[in-house]
């Protein structure tokens, strides 16, 4: 064989595997997995990055959230044994007052000059201390109202953190779909209970006076979310009978 048949064979060869090759890329050109694959990685950072920011804010609210169930529990000790020093009060004013009508009954009876004097003063004493129990039993009705009307504020508040928590528990649930079905429609549909979950977050963190009173009412029991309108009314009852 000659040198120019042997260079006309490596020819052809080299043909033949440039021919092969450009078959071999054409169907991986036109493959949709490869296509898609850039835009499934887009949507799924989306969705961490906008986890990740959701995770932070609920971080942020959670301690803020503490710090009013603390405030609150105080308030609420504070309102009991307010109302409970009252009631004292109240009852050693009650005490005092019936000693005073029955001393001046016992004194009416007395003839002696000097027993009548010994009654007056012990008339005098008594009348001294109602009028005082009367006075600090005022002072801690007072305070006892401000510790209920503090803690309505707080409970406001721990509401709006509750409802937030829960927004964006359900937005992430729905973020957790948008990475498995990848919909972006459905990254968009949980922005909607985000956007909610956020504005009442900034809400109790900014302390906004805005209490969604239907829904706290259909999440929650009437007799469990307002004890202390009950202890209240339960009070001003025993009050209103021991006058």
């Amino acid at each position: 064989m000659e040198i120019s048949d042997i260079s006309e064979v490596i020819e052809e060869h080299n043909d033949d595997h440039e021919e092969s090759g450009d078959h071999d890329k054409s169907p991986k050109s036109n493959d949709p997995h490869k296509e898609q694959k850039p835009k499934k990685s887009q949507l799924n950072n989306y969705v961490a990055i906008t986890v990740v920011v959701f995770v932070t804010f609920m971080g942020i609210c959670k301690v803020k959230s503490d710090n009013v169930v603390q405030a609150m529990q105080k308030a609420q000790a504070d309102r009991i044994d307010t109302w409970s020093f009252y009631q004292a009060r109240n009852v050693r004013a009650e005490i005092a007052k019936s000693t005073v009508a029955q001393l001046k009954l016992q004194a009416e009876a007395q003839q002696q000059p000097k027993i009548r004097a010994d009654y007056a003063k012990e008339i005098t004493r008594y009348e001294a201390i109602a009028a005082k129990q009367e006075k600090e039993k005022d002072g801690l009705e007072q305070q006892a109202k401000e510790a209920e009307k503090q803690y309505e504020q707080l409970n406001v508040h721990d509401d709006q953190f509750d409802l937030s928590e829960a927004a964006f528990a359900l937005s992430i649930a729905m973020l957790a779909m948008t990475s498995l079905t990848q919909k972006n429609w459905l990254y968009g549909a949980a922005m909607v209970p985000a956007a909610f979950g956020l504005f009442m977050g900034l809400a109790g963190l900014l302390n906004w006076d805005y209490h969604p009173d239907a829904m706290t009412k259909l999440l929650s029991n009437n007799a469990i979310h307002q004890p202390h309108k009950q202890a209240s009314k339960l009070n001003n009852d025993i009050s209103y009978r021991l006058h």
